[in-house]
């Protein structure tokens, strides 16, 4: 297993502690230590001519203490380390994934209004980490009171057959097989076609929706051969589907373990790092943790 630590970032709120406990679990799965991460956003106040030196102590962090309560006299934990920083937390931990295999945090944090579905640093961690972020949502989210299954639950990922992401697909497999769990893949494909047509054109030949349909599952199928031979103990089964893929990945995500989505490849006149609409749609609204996985470098 990597030596590289999951990272959980904490700042007291009911939202960074069930992140936390998701970090931990997971932490134990890949048999990695734990970092736990507090961003202080405020920097204390000294006088002018007094520079801070060094780092904060992290002994003197009350967030980290309250952590280091909640796991005091639990068995089996990884190893743990604590970490308090200064500074902007929209900033500085995306810093903290450069050097994490995962970086775990809430949906929201303390500040912001409570009318939030994702707080602002969870979407900059997601936009640009370099690893893996899983966001964790509140519970009862998108599933209107009705309750979850406990057990059987897949690992779902989206595939966009056009143009799909070989780094968010191994991040699912792997996932899925260190969970023992069932993985769903959802390939959706546009429906119904939209055509335009200026005065005075044809219109378009009539599409047959299943020739569609068994298109792309053959696209799909192409794509995920060469992971289904790296896991061939993982269950992976494929639904293609018509229309909106964010809307099906929301579905899915009622009953799954963790849905699995790309962040978003730089492209060559948008550099800057972005998060595509299905991405987004479903950060917002899934109702199960969601791991928002980097593309992978561009070959040369």
């Amino acid at each position: 297993m990597s030596t590289q630590p999951v990272v959980a970032a904490v700042d007291g709120s009911d939202d960074s502690l069930r992140a936390l406990e998701w970090a931990l679990d997971a932490a134990r799965r890949r048999e990695a230590p734990l970092r736990v991460v507090h961003v202080r956003q405020y920097v204390p106040w000294v006088q002018p001519e007094v520079l801070a030196a060094g780092p904060p102590d992290p002994d003197e962090d009350p967030v980290l203490d309250r952590v280091r309560a909640l796991l005091t006299g639990r068995t089996a934990l990884p190893a743990v380390e604590y970490a308090a920083l200064e500074g902007a937390p929209g900033t500085l931990l995306p810093e903290a994934g450069s050097a994490a295999q995962l970086l775990v945090l809430g949906s929201r944090g303390r500040g912001g209004f409570a009318s939030l579905l994702l707080g602002s640093n969870s979407l900059a961690a997601a936009r640009d980490a370099e690893c893996p972020v899983v966001v964790v949502p509140r519970p009862g989210r998108g599933t209107d009171g009705a309750p979850r299954a406990r057990s059987g639950r897949p690992v779902v990922v989206g595939l966009h057959a056009d143009s799909p992401d070989e780094a968010t697909l191994a991040f699912a497999f792997a996932e899925a097989a260190l969970r023992g769990a069932r993985l769903r893949i959802v390939a959706a494909y546009p429906w119904p076609l939209q055509t335009w047509m200026l005065p005075g054109e044809l219109p378009p030949p009539e599409i047959d929706q299943d020739a569609v349909e068994h298109e792309t599952r053959i696209l799909a199928d192409g794509f995920l051969a060469p992971h289904r031979e790296r896991h061939p103990d993982v269950t992976a089964d494929t639904d293609v589907l018509p229309g909106d893929a964010a809307g099906h990945l929301v579905d899915a995500s009622r009953d799954a373990e963790l849905v699995v989505v790309g962040r978003h490849r730089r492209r060559l006149l948008a550099p800057a790092r972005m998060m595509g609409s299905v991405t987004q749609a479903v950060l917002l609204h899934a109702a199960s943790p969601i791991a928002v996985v980097p593309p992978a470098p561009a070959e040369e």
